[in-house]
């Protein structure tokens, strides 16, 4: 129990008194001005408004230009390619461009990689990125294939594919190899450390993105499959009509069953935690899709936190759930190969941004068929250099 000082009680029964006296008796303006000296008021309130509005801002870009340059110090210390020679990189000199892609490939996936070299991605002095455009003043684009290793530290070298030096070749950890029936290789994979095949798509979405967000300052960050067709010009309209919302994710947006069958491909081995009716929330399919610049940054500050599910279109779903992020639902970008889809549509003008076959979960045959598809389905060459950012 405790005991009041005389003189608090007193303040605060006189405070009271004034409280009751304040609610018996109201205040009335009687000021003939009163609607004149409101309106400045409110015109006040609103600049005050807008200013509080351009300091959140600010201080949310330095926050995240803090948050990265942190990342990216600590990946200093594990040999990230995030960084120079000399260390950490500033953030603030960091290439500027609109949006940077990257094509996520496989080193054997040679064939797949010369038929969009020859179909369309930009021809030009370097085959594998383009920059300035004509008449666009800055605005850049940079489009990579990427090899994401999980064997080793974090490096970057160069893969030459007769005149094309355009592999760019990622790793991280280093788990042993599993051979036969290894018992430390098993219980590694249990325990989420090696995860063998299709299921290490999660963890090399998660170094991409970490990677890219942390060499290029972009609008966009967007990750492609290598056997999907994508027609440049329209992706980059579609972006430039998001480029001023914050926390933007672009794709098919889908859902569907938890698959919990062992040896099936999309199995999920952790089904349970998506509850009794045992389906997926929503998230843009894997094929293509993109994230604004803040959420790129957030997956490089959180990338040691975030939980990967065998299905890396789900996973990156799961790492924006409880964010305020703008799920944006674009079927452009998941047109079929095949009549009346993305051929229709070209004929129409109305072009798809990318398109693929559902049942391959990408252009069945895609090193044969791409040109096939880019030309009933293509936007013409000409196309992005026409886009206005």
């Amino acid at each position: 129990m405790g005991f009041w000082d005389p003189v608090e009680v007193e303040e605060a029964a006189s405070s009271a008194q004034k409280h009751r006296s304040n609610e018996v008796h109201p205040m009335v303006i009687c000021d003939k001005d009163v609607s004149v000296r409101t309106g400045n008021i409110l015109s006040r309130v609103s600049q005050t408004r807008d200013v509080i509005n351009t300091l959140d801002k600010t201080i949310s870009s330095l926050e995240r230009q803090l948050a990265a340059a942190r990342a990216a110090k600590a990946d200093t210390e594990e040999g990230s390619p995030m960084v120079t020679k000399s260390g950490t990189k500033d953030l603030n000199e960091r290439q500027r461009v609109f949006f940077v892609m990257g094509i996520i490939t496989a080193l054997r996936n040679i064939k797949r990689r010369n038929s969009i070299r020859e179909t369309w991605m930009p021809q030009g002095l370097i085959q594998y990125s383009f920059g300035i455009l004509p008449g666009k003043g800055c605005s850049q684009v940079f489009i990579r294939f990427e090899v994401i290793v999980l064997r080793g530290g974090i490096k970057e070298v160069g893969e030459r594919e007769g005149n094309y030096n355009s592999i760019r070749h990622r790793t991280q950890f280093n788990p042993r190899q599993c051979f036969g029936s290894c018992y430390q290789c098993r219980r590694r994979a249990t325990q989420g450390l090696f995860a063998p095949g299709y299921h290490e798509l999660s963890t090399k979405t998660q170094v991409y993105f970490s990677a890219v967000v942390a060499k290029w300052d972009a609008d966009f960050y967007l990750k492609v499959d290598d056997d999907v067709h994508v027609n440049l010009g329209v992706v980059s309209s579609t972006l430039a009509r998001h480029r001023h919302k914050p926390h933007v994710y672009i794709g098919c947006m889908k859902s569907g069953p938890v698959v919990a069958q062992k040896g099936i491909k999309y199995r999920e081995p952790e089904y349970w935690k998506f509850g009794e009716g045992n389906k997926y929330f929503r998230h843009a399919t894997g094929q293509i899709y993109a994230i604004s610049k803040d959420l790129a940054t957030y997956i490089l500050v959180n990338r040691h936190i975030l939980h990967r599910y065998a299905n890396e279109d789900v996973s990156l779903g799961s790492w924006f759930i409880g964010l305020d992020v703008e799920h944006i639902d674009d079927r452009s970008l998941c047109c079929g190969t095949t009549p009346p889809d993305c051929e229709w549509k070209a004929k129409s003008g109305n072009h798809c941004g990318a398109s693929f076959d559902w049942s391959c979960s990408g252009i069945c045959k895609s090193s044969v068929r791409m040109k096939e598809v880019h030309q009933r389905c293509g936007e013409g060459d000409q196309a992005i250099w026409d886009t206005g950012f």
